[in-house]
């Protein structure tokens, strides 16, 4: 890692250089992954003219990047070609389905299809003479109509598509139907697929889950053996809202189980900085994979200075909990592959106050399992009457509690002075347990021009649980956390002036009143993913 480039990751995914956002259409096709994202090719901040950029893979770690998929050329698209998908139609033939902003700057809906299906990468596009396919309908602001998800096809054979709009202060998913995938037509129902106040809906995504296994299934899968998912990106409080229900497909009518309530109560797929998330099926491993965008905490004046802006979460494969009433993510399989030294605790009593390092590793992957007190002796909350967000920026890491917190000091300089604290504080509440799990931005960096908001959840958890996990994926200037085995994520971005590369520190801590056992601590350095244009790393 360069002196001059610290927050450079080593295993997350980005371009060389300049800005990226949204993850557009990452699929599998024919023993290759492939990886669409927004892309402006001319500076490191959002552009007036947005490509669809491409990458490939075999593991979905190690990537080639590729001459651009998508480019604005045309008068549907001449302004920016933004967010959107992709679909496997029979055949094995993918289309892309995408967001272009025309010549009026008005938000139009496209399509593209690979110019020679026998190139494994799928180099070259040809985007469809009948473009474009969707103009905004009435009730949608032009500018606000974007996003297409992956389509899915009905048993009546008819092709599915949810595309994000705004109308005035209602945010809304709206579904159109296909028998060919070209001419596209609004569902007429009275009102849209999904509806939501006071914000803006963008990239929806729209997928069934099984109820009694961790495999993910196709996205037209409907049978009664799995339940579906709605997810929207809120563009007001930047999270990644999800539902998840009962989709009647022959009224078109998603009856999510529980309505949003614009509280803590929401559940989000992640509660840090993660969004215009888009999954796929990957048919290879029988399982759905999620990525999401990470954006920069720092100003544009710092990105233009570093001359890049924006990663992406390392994927995450993602299911339904056994309770029915929420997913579970866990970081993909493959990412092992790039471990190297390991480290590990076992049996270590961390007393009240205590802090233990964990020496000897770099860019790191850390996973945790602690030994809880009795449970009885936590103190009371009453979770539905506080902002979890709002509790962990008055509960610093320091302060303590009688169970917790306790928990990780990553990227930590020597002293402490910079350091993020990831941890969990158990409470007791009405009829159940709840644990507060946080990531604390506010000491990160002793730099005065960061974004270094404080992020929270709180979940229940067993009243039999005896111990709680944390997994972290700490990369320079990320760190995806995922607690008690993936059912609570947070990611955060940091940008240390003392804790860099060897200078960077991990610690364990307790600063409850109650002690708490490592029951086994296992930390890995990682080593470097490959990250290479094709004309210097050849092609297939």
């Amino acid at each position: 890692m360069s002196e001059k480039q610290p927050y450079r990751t080593s295993y997350h995914f980005q371009p060389q250089q300049n800005w990226m956002n949204d993850p557009n259409g990452p699929m599998y096709h024919k023993g290759v992954y492939h990886f669409f994202y927004q892309y402006n090719p001319y500076a490191a901040t959002f552009g007036e003219k947005m490509v669809w950029a491409h990458s490939v893979s075999y593991d979905l770690i190690n990537w080639i990047h590729l001459n651009h998929a998508l480019e604005p050329t045309e008068p549907y698209d001449i302004n920016s070609c933004i967010s959107g998908s992709v679909t496997i139609l029979p055949g094995e033939v993918p289309a892309i389905f995408y967001t272009g902003i025309d010549d009026k700057k008005h938000q139009v809906q496209n399509l593209a299809f690979p110019k020679n299906l026998s190139d494994p990468f799928l180099r070259e596009w040809e985007k469809h003479p009948q473009n474009p396919v969707l103009t905004p309908p009435a009730g949608v602001e032009v500018d606000n109509f974007r996003d297409p998800s992956t389509a899915w096809k009905g048993e009546d054979g008819k092709w599915r598509v949810v595309i994000g709009a705004h109308h005035g202060d209602e945010g809304k998913v709206i579904l159109f139907q296909s028998e060919d995938f070209i001419n596209w037509t609004l569902y007429p129902i009275p009102k849209p697929f999904f509806a939501i106040d006071n914000t803006g809906v963008e990239c929806p995504d729209f997928f069934p889950v099984s109820i009694n296994s961790t495999n993910g299934v196709d996205t037209s899968v409907q049978n009664p053996g799995v339940r579906h998912v709605l997810k929207i990106s809120h563009q007001e409080k930047q999270l990644e809202y999800y539902f998840i229900g009962k989709y009647d497909s022959d009224h078109e009518n998603f009856i999510p189980d529980v309505k949003f309530t614009g509280t803590s109560l929401d559940l989000c797929l992640d509660y840090g900085n993660f969004y215009a998330s888009k999954s796929f099926f990957d048919y290879a491993k029988s399982r759905r994979i999620l990525w999401g965008w990470v954006k920069e905490n720092e100003t544009s004046q710092d990105d233009i200075k570093k001359g890049w802006a924006g990663l992406q979460s390392i994927p995450r494969q993602i299911w339904l909990d056994k309770s029915g009433k929420q997913l579970v993510q866990w970081p993909i399989e493959e990412v092992e592959k790039l471990r190297g030294t390991q480290i590990s605790i076992k049996g270590e009593k961390l007393l009240s106050g205590s802090t233990l390092e964990v020496s000897g590793i770099t860019a790191s992957q850390e996973k945790v399992l602690f030994e809880l007190p009795e449970l009885e002796r936590a103190e009371w909350l009453d979770a539905s009457e506080v902002d979890p967000q709002l509790l962990c920026s008055q509960e610093y890491a320091s302060r303590s509690g009688i169970i917790g917190p306790f928990g990780l000091l990553a990227l930590a300089s020597e002293d402490l002075t910079e350091q993020t604290a990831v941890f969990f504080r158990i409470y007791r509440a009405p009829n159940r347990y709840v644990c507060l799990m946080c990531s604390d931005q506010s000491r990160s960096s002793l730099r005065k021009d960061l974004d270094q908001t404080t992020y929270a959840t709180i979940f229940d958890i067993d009243p039999n649980l005896k111990t709680i996990s944390l997994k972290s994926l700490i990369d320079h200037s990320i760190i995806e956390n995922f607690g008690e085995r993936g059912r609570a994520c947070i990611t955060s971005r940091v940008y240390p002036s003392l804790a860099i590369d060897k200078d960077a520190h991990l610690y364990v801590f307790n600063n409850g009143v109650q002690s708490v056992v490592i029951t086994e601590l296992n930390a890995w350095s990682m080593k470097q993913a490959e990250l290479g244009h094709e004309e210097n790393v050849g092609s297939s």
